[in-house]
């Protein structure tokens, strides 16, 4: 069975840069729904038994077309909200270490041009959907956008996601209103960089 991930911070832990209310309905109303239904979706479709990543990998191998498509977006949701939401800290490093720190470096030239990076992809992404900083099992590094729920995985690149940011309209209008840009820039506040890092490492093993 898919479980949300926990939350080892409370709900308005991560004011003012992310509010209680927008924690509530986010978290628990729109990622708790993605869970269920990617649940109930993988049973339908046999392949409950795999893990989120193996299915979202494997959605070529689904015959039916309307579960395909429902596991990519329900799928995508729940894998792309457990990423997003466990990288938060009220008390979050404020940059990476080790090896992701040495390769932001040598790939993007410094944390400042990848945070820049990830937001222009995130500001710029037309209507709802992501940006992800992804790696391969190289230990490469990639900065993309993504619509909807759709991540590095069900598009088929063989990367995985180590930081997910959300701008669909429900993660932040509470706040922020039609300012997505700024929501982009309190992000940044409160995302957990050593959690990042541990994810890094744990990708290219």
């Amino acid at each position: 069975m898919f479980e949300q991930a926990k939350l080892n911070y409370e709900m308005n832990a991560l004011e003012p840069h992310i509010d209680q209310l927008t924690m509530e309905t986010h978290y628990g109303k729109h990622h708790a729904a993605y869970t269920k239904m990617f649940n109930e979706l993988a049973e339908k479709a046999g392949v409950a038994d795999k893990s989120a990543e193996e299915v979202l990998a494997g959605l070529d191998s689904v015959a039916d077309e309307t579960l395909r498509k429902g596991l990519r977006n329900q799928g995508g949701g729940y894998y792309n909200h457990n990423l997003y939401f466990s990288s938060f800290s009220p008390n979050a490093a404020k940059a990476p270490t080790g090896k992701l720190a040495d390769k932001i470096n040598e790939t993007f030239g410094s944390l400042d041009e990848v945070i820049d990076k990830l937001s222009k992809a995130a500001i710029g992404q037309f209507g709802s959907g992501w940006s992800f900083l992804s790696a391969d099992k190289d230990g490469n590094l990639y900065v993309t956008a993504s619509p909807n729920q759709d991540n590095p995985i069900s598009e088929g690149t063989g990367r995985t996601p180590i930081l997910a940011l959300d701008v669909w309209e429900h993660a932040y209008y509470l706040k922020y209103k039609n300012l997505r840009a700024d929501y982009v820039k309190a992000f940044w506040e409160v995302l957990d960089w050593n959690i990042v890092s541990e994810r890094y490492e744990k990708t290219i093993g």
